[in-house]
């Protein structure tokens, strides 16, 4: 086998276990979005406890990652396409442990909110739903990564608001409720920072989205307007 197709090969090899781990990341901080939105909504201590020794393991994703790029950079040189993945699985790994760090926030705040008991937790479900919305969200953005796909990136992109609209309507709604009854203004506090938390994680989301239209495309859609980000054609694309 001649010198340079066996360095191709493991160059190729060096690129796929960079992708494999991002994934693998995704995964755990998926997990542990869901295991924080269990514990707001049904006060269980154990999934509070696993989300908080999850983010060991997802700071320690970030570290291994981060590594690993700087080492192909320096030993591969990559150009074009190939340096694009890398600078873009960089600022994926960054969105992925600060969604673990919200989703720590989350089940931190839950706990607290269930050690106090005695009151009714307002807007719980309208919480829930949010969260789901979210963890779908960051499903499907591993899913247009691994797949390379940016159109689906850019639905993702534009499903954002979403989130956002939920969000906004959970707030109006607690401030109602603290309206209705102040004894509970002090819970509807914490749990408006819980719904401003997974906002958080679907705006991470649509950075990690970003990011892989610009890997695919080569063209940065960060500070672009939502109507071109909607089609493809005119965000242009790198060859």
């Amino acid at each position: 086998m001649p010198l340079s197709e066996h360095i191709s090969k493991q160059f190729d090899a060096d690129l796929e276990e960079v992708r494999s781990r991002v994934l693998q990341m995704g995964g755990v901080v998926e997990s542990q979005i869901l295991a924080a939105i269990v514990c707001f909504t049904t006060g269980d201590h154990d999934k509070a406890m696993q989300v908080e020794e999850t983010e060991f393991r997802v700071n320690a994703y970030e570290v291994e990652i981060d590594d690993m790029c700087v080492h192909i950079v320096a030993k591969r040189q990559p150009t074009a396409s190939d340096l694009r993945l890398i600078m873009g699985v960089s600022k994926i790994v960054t969105d992925l442990e600060r969604m673990g760090d919200e989703a720590e926030k989350i089940a931190r705040m839950a706990r607290q909110i269930h050690e106090r008991r005695g009151l009714q937790i307002p807007r719980s479900a309208e919480v829930r739903r949010a969260g789901d919305l979210a963890v779908v969200q960051l499903r499907r953005a591993l899913d247009a990564m691994a797949r390379l796909d940016s159109e689906e990136a850019e639905k993702i992109i534009g499903e954002d608001v979403n989130i956002d609209v939920e969000f906004r309507n959970i707030l109006r709604q607690l401030i109602t409720f603290m309206m209705e009854d102040p004894r509970t203004i002090s819970t509807a506090l914490e749990i408006a920072w819980i719904a401003k938390a997974i906002e958080r994680i679907g705006d991470h989301v649509k950075n990690v989205a970003e990011q892989v239209i610009y890997i695919v495309r080569g063209t940065d859609v960060r500070h672009i307007s939502k109507e071109r980000k909607r089609f493809g054609g005119k965000t242009g694309e790198a060859q």
